[in-house]
């Protein structure tokens, strides 16, 4: 079991170019075991009804050969958590297998706000495509801030090329779907800033990279663009 301390988030929002974020789990709110098995469906091992062919298409980056099966199971998430919210709900959420199923018992703020949030989302069809570009500002920034044990937005200038409109940084989850699940949960972020990145319609292509950080152990991070 993975020993961390209180929960930490900040978050930087830019609201005129674009809208960025970051979370991070400090080391020691109990984190959970790590689930170093990657599946074919990133959801199917909380319910089989994530099976279905229909998901298959979510698996818009199943093809590209620069991104990780992690990283592109992560974005595999997201595109089904978009077009069947209330799927997620039912089988994720609601399932005490979810590592964060404990703030469901506890009544939490923020997880019970995401489930109303995504009660009434309306399903998109319109996919995330990956994005190269992209691609190369999230790998960039993820590598170097796990190398220095740095956190946020910031590059060094000439370190790292900025090409996003909406970034989310996560700190301290390797496995895909938890790194979304604490993500969209957005505990403490009073303008719930990832949960908005991560289920606006107004994104149409996403790149991320998970990488090593010497501090929270992994660093992942996820940059979309109009």
């Amino acid at each position: 079991m993975k020993k961390c301390n209180s929960t930490v988030s900040l978050v930087i929002f830019l609201a005129v170019v674009s809208i960025t974020n970051y979370s991070f789990i400090p080391s020691s709110k109990c984190c959970f075991k790590k689930d170093t098995v990657i599946r074919d469906n990133p959801l199917a091992f909380y319910s089989a009804a994530w099976n279905a062919p229909l998901y298959n298409n979510c698996n818009t980056a199943s093809s590209v050969t620069y991104m990780t099966k992690s990283e592109k199971n992560l974005i595999w998430t997201i595109n089904m958590i978009r077009l069947n919210p209330l799927l997620f709900i039912n089988t994720v959420l609601n399932n005490p297998k979810c590592s964060f199923y404990y703030m469901k018992k506890d009544k939490n703020k923020y997880f019970l706000s995401l489930v109303k949030d995504l009660q009434n989302l309306k399903p998109n069809k319109n996919y995330l495509i990956p994005d190269s570009s992209a691609f190369v500002s999230a790998k960039c920034h993820a590598y170097t801030s796990g190398i220095n044990g740095t956190i946020g937005h910031e590059r060094n200038p000439g370190e790292c090329t900025k090409d996003f409109y909406g970034e989310c940084c996560d700190y301290g989850y390797d496995d895909p779907v938890n790194i979304l699940l604490h993500l969209l949960i957005d505990e403490n972020i009073s303008n719930l800033g990832h949960r908005e990145i991560c289920l606006s319609p107004r994104y149409l292509t996403v790149a991320c990279s998970i990488q090593p950080h010497k501090v929270y152990g992994t660093n992942a991070v996820i940059d979309f663009k109009f």
